[in-house]
């Protein structure tokens, strides 16, 4: 890795110590032109001399919105700049999600490995989205939780045999539409009575017992059964 200039913004004396400590040990082609410990700090730093990286912590001066401020307009001036989040951050995922958006090129979780040689290399590589191990296992598990609960839906629209238009009709239920308005969406080839017969179709396959059961609790059972997907309830166009 070629030498190159490093700006560390760290609001902590002591985690500033620690950094400059794991930089000066462990990735010796780091010249650090300054450092800081809030936003004019930084501003006035990188005005007099841009660094090839920025290593941001987000937490300042107990503000968190204040990093992310600091990573979306870094990249919009000076987009060539490099920045990897270093954070103690480590339950706050919203924040971190925030911090992507705003164009940041990775997050090292102040936790386990904290920050080492080989995140930096990928950083100055031109990798984009560098994590260490805690947030990577964090991601591995939504990733895994995503997965199953796509096929777990998949098979239940096989097994109950929910074609699109029951899930259609099922979705909208659940928005709080009335038949009568789902009658009128786009693609929709059903009137009310259809849909009415549609419905007693659908109870008697999610209730084979031969429930009599009303159109909120046939909603919750397609919840139940992964059928309707809380997180995908968008509706379609009118």
């Amino acid at each position: 890795m070629e030498k190159f200039k490093l700006i560390i913004v760290e609001d902590v004396p002591l985690e500033l110590k620690g950094t400059e400590g794991i930089i000066r040990n462990e990735i010796p082609e780091a010249e650090v032109i300054g450092t800081a410990s809030d936003e004019a700090a930084y501003w006035r730093l990188i005005k007099q001399q841009q660094p090839d990286l920025v290593l941001l912590d987000l937490g300042l001066g107990g503000s968190t919105t204040v990093g992310v401020e600091i990573c979306r307009q870094t990249k919009e001036l000076y987009p060539q700049v490099r920045i990897l989040i270093f954070t103690g951050e480590i339950l706050n995922e919203k924040l971190w999600v925030d911090v992507l958006d705003a164009g940041a090129d990775g997050i090292i979780l102040k936790t386990g490995e904290l920050l080492t040689r080989r995140d930096v290399v990928a950083v100055m590589e031109g990798k984009q989205l560098v994590f260490n191990e805690p947030i990577l296992q964090k991601i591995v598990e939504r990733f895994k939780h995503a997965v199953s609960s796509q096929l777990a839906r998949q098979e239940a629209l096989i097994n109950y045999e929910i074609d699109e238009y029951d899930e259609r009709f099922l979705r909208h239920l659940a928005l709080g539409y009335t038949k009568e308005q789902i009658t009128t969406l786009r693609g929709m080839p059903f009137g009310v009575k259809s849909l009415e017969k549609r419905q007693n179709e659908l109870v008697k396959k999610l209730f084979p017992q031969g429930e009599s059961v009303n159109a909120t609790r046939l909603v919750v059972r397609a919840f139940q059964l992964r059928i309707l997907d809380i997180d995908n309830l968008d509706p379609d166009p009118a």
